[in-house]
């Protein structure tokens, strides 16, 4: 087994709208997910779900659900979260003004 140590995925969506981050091609370890908020006056509040193989969205997915983020500051979570073959990240902000990160391990 061969293991690609990676920045998984990147976002930075608008807001209000649940945005796919990353969609894993076998088997994945997240080890980390961060959330900046860019904004210098605007608090945000961020989503974070896992859709296993992709499915609609559905309250049973969130990780973090309406977590506030202060204006200019970094969320940080290690969070070993294991996915299969299409499971998805998603993330949203209510103000359009967060980048999201995820870092981990792609198993092949």
């Amino acid at each position: 087994m061969a293991e690609a140590q990676k920045v998984l995925g990147q976002s930075a969506p608008a807001a209000g709208v649940l945005t796919q981050a990353y969609s894993a091609p076998g088997k994945v370890v997240v080890s980390s997910f961060t959330a900046c908020n860019r904004s210098a006056a605007n608090d945000a509040l961020i989503r974070m779900s896992v859709a296993v193989a992709g499915a609609a969205d559905d309250s049973k997915q969130y990780i973090y659900y309406d977590l506030p983020l202060f204006a200019v500051d970094t969320f940080i979570a290690t969070i070993g979260i294991t996915l299969s073959a299409g499971d998805v990240l998603r993330v949203y902000s209510s103000t359009g003004e967060v980048s999201f990160n995820f870092f981990g391990v792609e198993i092949t």
